[in-house]
């Protein structure tokens, strides 16, 4: 049994700081002040000590293509115009690859704050549809490269069926992705076989478009309770019209209607929401993904955020494309969406006196803790050991107190103040400086270089 011990100056505990706090490490679970754990005397960590924050919606490939969409074509460019450079560039991509490209984002998100990422992985096959001779070996390579990089992870297998509300087949670069019900099953009991400390296994169903209703309930009815359930839905308006025209109804709504949602559900983006269904999303309990950097790239919309907080709704932060990958401009670029929509400041704090920076990071921990299925995104005793520690020699803290560091961290412009981050007990960067970072970046220039030939 292995024990450390550790001091914070301020620890972010809950919704709040906490002052002088002793934090015991054992196994790779907090234990905190009253504790007694058998150890040497205690490490200082430094000023301010915060949870990992959960990146509940990653699509690991796409990080090797961000910023090779960004050129207009010969009309006008929107989602489904970046979805076809997506797929040609999914094409290229086997298990070697993807773990190259997967381990090089994992390392950039430890190093930016996040300790664990729900991964919505929907590249199953080999580009003819055909499986590999290991049917899982794309959700293996993502599996070993987040445990190369020593992140969290929670993996979400995805059905992908159809292409489109009305049932069509897959189109031709859409196959790789496709599964039966049967075969996607097989896939996520046998993950799920693996799951252990930092790994967990949910499911993933792409979205109402690309799996029918049928497929759904069986889905929902096989698998255990525990598991969390993710899905895209309501991104764009296109996707909106399709579903009143096929299905009668907007596709929140839908699923509402139609299927238990509750708080094991992520509901990825929801951007486009009537008043209704953000009433009824709230009262779900359901998390919200809320992906604003993609969200914003894709020229996607903005969610209605003080509505749904007003309501009680549950949210969290995810990277999705990573044409960032950075919580802190997730965060930033939330508020500024809202604030440039309203024409008002301070958004997301709704009282009097309310932080903005402390009410989207408390929220976006509660909702990424829950989006991930495990405890995670808290410090408490018997949670996982995931802490961040930011830079207190850094000028951007100078004269900062507790009440205006979370604001100063989010809100003072794009300085690195991640320090050290440690993921089950175990430290993974220090000094700003992942502890493999030079190989595995390494390894991922080669890769990338090769897919680009």
């Amino acid at each position: 049994m292995s024990t450390s011990m550790y001091r914070a100056d301020h620890a972010w505990q809950g919704n709040r700081w906490t002052q002088g706090m002793t934090l015991g490490v054992r196994d790779g679970r907090l234990a905190i002040d009253g504790q007694t754990l058998a150890g040497g005397p205690s490490t200082r960590l430094g000023k301010y000590v915060l949870p990992g924050m959960p990146n509940l919606h990653s699509h690991a490939f796409q990080r090797a293509m961000a910023g090779m969409a960004e050129r207009r074509g010969p009309g006008d460019d929107s989602f489904w115009t970046w979805r076809e450079a997506m797929y040609g560039f999914a094409q290229r991509i086997g298990p070697d690859d993807l773990k190259a490209i997967a381990a090089q984002l994992y390392v950039e998100m430890l190093k930016a704050g996040y300790t664990h990422v729900c991964e919505f992985h929907y590249l199953h096959h080999q580009p003819d549809g055909s499986p590999w001779p290991d049917p899982a070996a794309m959700s293996h390579a993502i599996a070993e490269a987040a445990e190369e990089a020593g992140i969290g992870l929670t993996l979400l297998p995805v059905l992908y069926m159809t292409g489109g509300f009305d049932g069509r087949p897959l189109g031709e670069r859409q196959r790789r992705f496709g599964h039966t019900v049967d075969a996607y099953l097989r896939l996520v009991d046998s993950l799920r076989a693996g799951d252990g400390e930092c790994k967990t296994t949910g499911v993933a169903l792409h979205s109402l478009r690309a799996v029918q209703p049928d497929a759904i309930h069986a889905v929902l009815g096989a698998i255990a309770r525990d598991m969390p359930v993710h899905i895209h839905i309501a991104e764009q308006v296109p996707e909106v019209d399709e579903c009143l025209a096929v299905r009668g109804c907007r596709p929140v709504q839908w699923l509402l209607d139609n299927v238990q949602v509750d708080a094991r559900w992520c509901l990825v983006h929801a951007t486009h929401l009537d008043a209704g269904e953000t009433r009824g999303l709230a009262q779900s309990g359901a998390v919200v993904g809320l992906c604003p950097t993609t969200e914003a790239n894709l020229g996607d919309g903005l969610f209605p955020l003080a509505s749904f907080i007003d309501q009680g709704g549950v949210l969290g932060i995810g990277s999705d494309s990573h044409i960032s990958v950075s919580p802190v401009e997730e965060l930033r670029w939330l508020e500024y969406g809202q604030r440039l929509v309203a024409r008002q400041r301070n958004v997301a704090a709704r009282h009097a006196g309310q932080s903005v920076g402390e009410s989207l990071f408390a929220r976006s921990l509660a909702g990424g803790a829950a989006a991930s299925g495990t405890a995670i995104g808290t410090i408490a005793t018997g949670a996982r050991a995931d802490l961040v520690v930011l830079d207190d020699a850094s000028p951007v803290l100078a004269a900062r107190d507790a009440g205006e560091a979370m604001d100063s961290f989010i809100f003072s412009g794009n300085v690195p103040l991640v320090r050290d981050v440690m993921v089950g007990g175990r430290w993974v960067v220090r000094g700003g400086q992942h502890v493999d970072q030079s190989r595995i970046a390494d390894r991922y220039r080669r890769t990338v270089e090769r897919l680009k030939a």
